[in-house]
């Protein structure tokens, strides 16, 4: 039988069969052998050693797609980074470092803009076309009211999508939102992981329906930099690309060079400042790091 790997703790994975339920196993001896690591979000192939317990082994882990680094889960999809448009304030620069590191890691990122029955239209545009002209797909929504989670729930169809986003930004309430009407699968996923020796949480997936994940993943909530040259960073910021040409040197930081494409794309407006400010602090945040 194949299925998906939804929470692994403590040697146990919990392995979702679309059609079939939940099935807890343990991992063959030939993994460690290997030093293989099964992560949330493979797929497997698992062997039934007791239908009635929902009791198996996994035999297989299927090729991955991709892998993240921290948290470490496979097979993502997509990154749905949440923030609230008021209270708290969004953060320009941690949704920044979050789009590097998923730029970094080659996984396509969404932005939710939650709570945006908070602000008006106009807050909401501005922020939108800031991304929206970076290339990433911007949704407005609301939990408390339900605005824009029709629009939410397509971008996630058939896809297995890594929630992220700081406290105190509606992310439970919006995926709860999500899942209301598809409840049978997530209470049984919950009455069979969520007990005795497992209460530390970690990354897990909930099933909204065939082929539809949300992974829950803590791990997102720490975003330091992955270890790249501060010559990288550039390549992390997908609407320099276009500017590049412009630039009088190869491999042009974007900082102090004289004729720089993308500072005179910035003085043009083209290209947002506040994009660019976040990019010259982490640019500095990779020098230091490499001095020290």
């Amino acid at each position: 039988m194949q299925g998906k790997i939804v929470k692994g703790i403590s040697g146990f994975y919990y392995v979702h069969i679309a059609g079939s339920g939940i099935y807890e196993c343990k991992a063959k001896g030939v993994f460690r052998s290997r030093n293989i690591k099964p992560l949330v979000g493979d797929d497997v192939e698992i062997v039934v050693l007791d239908e009635e317990k929902r009791l198996g082994n996994l035999e297989r882990i299927l090729p991955r797609r991709n892998e993240l680094i921290r948290p470490a889960v496979a097979n993502i999809d997509l990154a749905l980074v949440i923030f609230a448009a008021a209270k708290p304030q969004p953060s320009f620069q941690l949704l920044d470092r979050f789009l590097v590191m998923m730029e970094y890691q080659r996984v396509p990122v969404a932005i939710c803009i939650n709570k945006a029955d908070l602000v008006s239209g106009e807050e909401l545009g501005s922020v939108g076309r800031i991304y929206d002209a970076c290339g990433y797909p911007v949704i407005c929504t609301s939990a408390r009211t339900g605005e824009g989670v029709s629009v939410l729930l397509e971008h996630l169809e058939g896809k297995v999508t890594a929630v992220a986003g700081p406290s105190g930004v509606g992310k439970s309430s919006l995926i709860n939102r999500v899942q209301q009407g598809r409840q049978m699968e997530t209470g049984e996923i919950s009455r069979k992981i969520e007990r005795g020796r497992h209460t530390t949480r970690h990354s897990e997936i909930i099933p909204v329906h065939e082929n539809t994940y949300i992974m829950d993943t803590p791990g997102f909530s720490t975003l330091y930099l992955p270890a790249f040259e501060k010559q990288e960073l550039r390549r992390f910021y997908p609407e320099f690309a276009a500017c590049e040409p412009r630039c009088r040197f190869g491999g042009c930081s974007h900082i102090g060079e004289p004729d720089c494409g993308v500072k005179q794309a910035l003085a043009e407006g083209v290209i947002s400042r506040v994009r660019y400010e976040n990019y010259r602090l982490l640019y500095e945040e990779l020098e230091t790091n490499k001095r020290y």
